[in-house]
């Protein structure tokens, strides 16, 4: 994360990882004030068998586009509407916008635990045991949502022209 003050939305990335079972780091580097860590991170951590990268920035949003110029791994990037944003536009864009052959992959704004399941996803292609629990997270999911249309239906809540 490009700062401490992004730990609040990271958190349900971190659950979302420990739940299922996936290693991760935490830093807080600043693409702006931490130029020479941020490139010492990127550089090297696919040689410590780092798989993916989720960068988290606001603002100018530089972090996840430095890390994807520095790093030959895949790099999700999360927009963070901070309190320097324009709305988190500014955050958005800066990620979503990254020139032909640096690519990041771009999530919604705070839309960290998504970034966390599409990191398991990459990682489920090499790695047949987070592959199981990807697809046991989205069968739970569809079964909560049809449990829900189920109790919905029980409520003869039905829809009349």
């Amino acid at each position: 994360m490009g700062s401490t003050s992004d730990l609040p939305v990271l958190e349900d990335a971190f659950k979302f990882l420990k739940e299922n079972e996936i290693p991760f780091e935490v830093n807080a580097l600043s693409a702006h004030r931490t130029t020479d860590l941020v490139a010492e991170l990127a550089k090297n951590a696919h040689a410590r068998g780092v798989k993916v990268f989720i960068a988290a920035a606001g603002g100018a949003a530089h972090l996840p586009g430095i890390v994807a110029a520095l790093t030959p791994l895949p790099v999700i990037g999360v927009p963070v509407k901070s309190s320097n944003s324009i709305d988190g536009w500014d955050s958005i864009l800066s990620i979503l916008q990254m020139p032909a052959g640096i690519p990041v992959a771009t999530v919604a704004l705070n839309g960290a635990k998504n970034a966390a399941i599409l990191a398991a996803q990459i990682i489920g292609t090499g790695d047949p045991a987070v592959q199981q629990r990807v697809l046991k997270f989205k069968a739970d999911m569809a079964a909560k949502v049809v449990a829900a249309n189920e109790a919905l239906q029980k409520k003869g809540i039905a829809y009349e022209q």
